[in-house]
């Protein structure tokens, strides 16, 4: 079976061919990344299911390396199907040709093996046409409806006042990323018992901006099976893409599973993944109403979850809430100041993060160091007191995704301070904290154990307020007497770590 062997290298060969003729700038400006032969293979094999009539969706089907993985996979098992109907989306018109030669290849494919193929390649905007589709119900156009649904959908932000993001909250969806639309509304386009499988990047599974796809997602398709990549540049390792990207498989209309697969390779050597059964309600944790995803691919992950188990206490009960840093500095440049001068206040950037805590003035940074007090900037100031600092976003070479420090009043001589919007900022309603409780909860957020469960549900390198509003935190007096042990600056890692475990372990 010679032109089904050689049907992705075919696909792959074309793959190659535009990546080497379009720029990653262009690539990422229109947020599509063509899915490499492996990776394809591995999402095809994930279908249970073989039905005589398989209907196939490919919402951005670029090349049309999904579909013909799929048809390649249908075509090889012992249980065919009669015939396969594809609907491919593509509106890249580059792209509409390697698309039209993939087609007549599958078209040959299943010829060999006596199976009926159609495929319809649709250069039209697939959102439009599924959101009409939806809202015509019965009288929307006939073969609408899909048995398999296969995507690498686009990973673009929609923009708030765009004509597409209008679209989808009429249909019933908020999101801000094109990426969750599609996966959305294929979902929809399922029958009862059709089968979902999707890369996208992971950003979806926690996070304020997702709740509401997450929540419905999560209601119409019962997850079987989440795979990850150990390296985050591994998927599309010629595209230079940041995202961490999952690859998951669901069905429509059934009860979530006792237990959900969750595997993961490096890059796309899917022979030597590892897998493992994971209780769904570990996935998604019971009561949870965002229903943030937790990804536990080993067993290390399990004991971190059961490590942080043992916290029960919401940020509220402390007495403390989270917010981002008020201060935008390009809305506020005309009051911003290299150094400080009179009339000024301190105005802290992750660049005074030192050690532990926040080193201020920092003469050579090219970042401000003051902001003007003023009528104008009073609303953008907190009294001064002691505060817990994490940075919004870390760098690739920091080691820990949340990156903590303590604001500590006495070293710095201020009555008012100005915290910049990449930070987020620990308070009391609005006024600083014990310092002891700073520097307890400062070193707790610094602890390899909170890293590790962090990154179990965050798959970004954004830490969001919300995120960490959502954590349970040791109790107050555990806090304090870890405060009691730090410092003037804070101890290593290893220190840090022993001295949660003494103070907050079993016995503590």
């Amino acid at each position: 079976m010679k032109q089904e062997a050689d049907i992705l290298l075919r696909v792959e060969k074309a793959r190659k061919l535009l990546n080497g003729n379009t720029s990653r700038k262009k690539r990422s400006e229109i947020g599509q990344f063509l899915t490499p032969a492996p990776i394809a293979s591995f999402m095809a094999s994930l279908y249970g299911r073989t039905c005589d009539n398989v209907r196939v969706l490919d919402a951005g089907a670029g090349a049309g390396a999904l579909l013909a993985a799929l048809v390649r996979e249908l075509s090889l098992r012992a249980e065919r199907p009669k015939s396969i109907m594809v609907t491919a989306y593509e509106n890249d018109t580059k792209l509409l040709p390697y698309l039209e030669k993939t087609m007549v290849l599958c078209r040959n494919t299943c010829s060999e093996t006596n199976i009926v193929f159609d495929g319809v390649v649709l250069c039209e905007d697939f959102i439009s046409n599924a959101v009409a589709d939806l809202d015509n119900g019965l009288f929307s156009r006939s073969g609408n409806r899909f048995t398999h649904a296969i995507l690498n959908p686009p990973y673009k932000k929609i923009n708030g006042e765009s004509s597409v993001r209008k679209r989808l909250n009429a249909a019933g969806l908020e999101t801000s990323n094109l990426y969750a639309a599609f996966v959305w509304l294929a979902s929809q386009l399922l029958l009862p018992g059709g089968e979902i499988v999707a890369i996208t990047p992971r950003s979806f599974c926690n996070g304020p901006y997702f709740r509401r796809f997450r929540k419905s997602f999560l209601n119409l398709i019962n997850l079987r099976r989440i795979h990850l990549f150990e390296s985050r540049k591994e998927a599309f390792a010629d595209d230079s893409v940041l995202q961490e990207n999952i690859i998951f498989h669901g069905i429509r209309g059934q009860r979530q599973p006792k237990l959900v697969t969750i595997s993961v390779s490096k890059g796309p050597d899917f022979a030597n993944a590892t897998q493992r059964e994971i209780p769904f309600e570990k996935v998604v944790l019971p009561g949870d109403r965002d229903a943030f995803i937790h990804l536990i691919d080993d067993d290390e992950g399990k004991q971190i979850m059961e490590r942080m188990s043992r916290f029960k206490t919401p940020l509220i009960k402390l007495g403390l809430e989270v917010s981002t840093g008020r201060v935008v500095d390009f809305r506020s440049r005309k009051y911003l100041r290299q150094n400080q001068e009179r009339g000024t206040v301190p105005l802290v950037y992750p660049c005074h993060f030192d050690k532990g805590f926040v080193r201020w003035p920092q003469p050579n940074t090219k970042k401000p160091n003051a902001i003007v007090c003023s009528d104008q900037t009073q609303d953008l100031l907190v009294k001064s007191g002691h505060y817990v600092l994490t940075k919004r976003f870390s760098a690739k070479e920091e080691r820990r995704r949340v990156v903590s420090v303590v604001y500590d009043p006495d070293q710095i001589k201020a009555e008012l301070v100005g915290f910049e919007n990449h930070l987020n900022y620990f308070h009391a309603r609005g006024k600083g904290m014990p310092s002891d409780l700073a520097k307890g909860l400062s070193a707790f957020l610094n602890s390899t154990l909170f890293d590790r469960y962090f990154r179990l549900f965050s798959g970004h390198t954004q830490v969001n307020s919300t995120d960490l509003r959502k954590v349970s935190y040791p109790p107050s007096e555990q806090l304090y007497r870890i405060g009691k042990r730090i410092g003037e600056s804070i101890p290593d890692q290893e220190t840090i770590d022993d001295i949660l475990e003494q103070e907050c372990g079993e016995d503590g």
